[in-house]
């Protein structure tokens, strides 16, 4: 029964920084999943692969995970990448190069 902590990457949509800012702890499967031959569906019987835990720190995240038995691997955070220039930055007067089709 092992554990990742790691805080996820922003959303790739222009407003995408919003649960990116919390650690989560989510257990790895320990059984591979199942197809169902009837409906295809994918199964597995391992329920705590439905947990998704969210801490506000790297802290709380590895106490919780001490407190009750769990063994962790913790991924370092996921740096973002700098800010490009805007698109109208491409059309204003104080241009360093002139902008020219």
């Amino acid at each position: 029964m092992t554990a990742r902590i790691y805080r996820p990457a922003r959303n790739a949509m222009q407003s995408g920084k919003g649960k990116s800012k919390q650690w989560v702890l989510v257990h790895e499967p320990v059984a591979a999943r199942k197809i169902e031959p009837l409906m295809g569906y994918t199964s597995s019987s391992d329920m705590r692969q439905q947990i998704k835990l969210s801490f506000p720190t790297l802290e709380d995240a590895e106490a919780y995970a001490k407190r009750n038995g769990i063994e962790y691997t913790v991924q370092p955070a996921h740096e973002p990448t700098p800010k490009r220039v805007s698109y109208p930055d491409n059309f204003k007067a104080d241009r360093k190069t002139p902008w020219t089709h």
